[in-house]
């Protein structure tokens, strides 16, 4: 998503930035431009030897207090029960929230099969809206390193935007992590209103693809 009406062009440090008309998204800390650059190191993986699983790790020196409080305070309170005998974290993305305040939150659910609605758009935004995305998501089974939110825009097949944000590393654990983006504004005027296509994904820093959905907005004169 990641939406803003102004196209600006400056210089700043003998380096110009660029952003493109229609849709484009306020840089945030944890926000990292795409480049050519950064495609390319997602092929690029660190050989750091194989993966042991959580449960293990807690069963290692588990009688020795003073690792146990260390492990504690790196890991968090990790709930056995979400700890599995297998290396790979699982994460399920449980829905994606709209805050707006100009309505009532819209809370859309993920469909197993990636496709939220293949016969119209996902959502309809208001052109010129405040807006904010929360993302409700659990991890099991062993701790995530580097989770981060991928999203593409596309209009009339043009891509309009780009972004990769990174959410940070979780532990297992039974209750659901909540994840708020920055605040940011749609863009309005009679070019930016249309169909939107879009592909969202969360990866992590091993580049698994924990969920790819593939879904349509429409940027209207009122909510819908």
């Amino acid at each position: 998503m990641g939406l803003e009406d102004e196209k600006k062009e400056g210089e700043a440090s003998g380096e110009t930035s660029e952003k493109e008309i229609g849709l484009s998204r306020k840089n945030s800390q944890s926000s990292l431009s795409p480049t050519e650059d950064d495609e390319d190191d997602e092929d690029k993986k660190l050989e750091i030897g194989p993966m042991i699983a959580l449960k293990e790790q807690l069963e290692k020196d588990k009688d020795d207090e003073s690792l146990r409080r260390w492990k504690e305070q790196l890991l968090g309170v990790v709930d056995l029960e979400d700890v599995g005998e297998t290396p790979d974290p699982v994460v399920k993305i449980l829905d994606l929230t709209i805050r707006s305040p100009d309505r009532e939150e819209m809370v859309l659910t993920i469909p197993e099969d990636g496709l939220p609605n293949p016969k119209g758009p996902w959502f309809t935004i208001k052109e010129g809206s405040k807006y904010t995305l929360v993302f409700n998501f659990r991890v099991t089974n062993n701790i995530v390193s580097g989770l981060r939110y991928n999203n593409t825009v596309w209009k009339t097949g043009v891509k309009v935007d780009s972004a990769k944000t990174m959410l940070g590393t979780f532990s297992p654990q039974a209750e659901p992590y909540q994840h708020v983006m920055p605040e940011e504004t749609t863009p309005s005027g009679m070019f930016a209103r249309g169909s939107y296509t879009a592909r969202t994904k969360f990866v992590d820093d091993d580049n698994k693809c924990y969920l790819e959905i593939n879904y349509t907005f429409d940027i209207r004169k009122n909510w819908q």
